[in-house]
């Protein structure tokens, strides 16, 4: 019933969609800062250079901007969803009563 009035691609459905791609990618890109200075491991420029096919990759702090871009998109969705289930709550619920 709840497909019938939501419909099969609602904004709930998209936004956790959004959150589960901003969540990998920060993981990707929390794996690369952790390891960037592992000691034996390969150093950081040659296996980001390697992870996006260029000779050079990008520096430490290029990703530590990532790393922020991806947290601030992945808290404004967060917000977005949960108005959208507040909003659910609240037509389900006759107005909050």
């Amino acid at each position: 019933m709840l497909v019938r009035l939501l419909g099969r691609e609602t904004n709930p459905q998209v936004l956790k969609a959004g959150l589960d791609e901003t969540t990998a990618e920060l993981r990707g890109v929390a794996h690369r800062v952790a390891n960037a200075s592992t000691p034996g491991g390969e150093a950081f420029q040659d296996a980001m250079g390697r992870a996006q096919g260029v000779e050079e990759g990008p520096s430490l702090e290029d990703e530590m901007i990532l790393l922020a871009d991806g947290q601030l998109r992945f808290e404004a969705a967060s917000r977005m969803l949960q108005k959208v289930y507040q909003q659910i709550r609240t037509s389900v619920g006759g107005g909050g009563r």
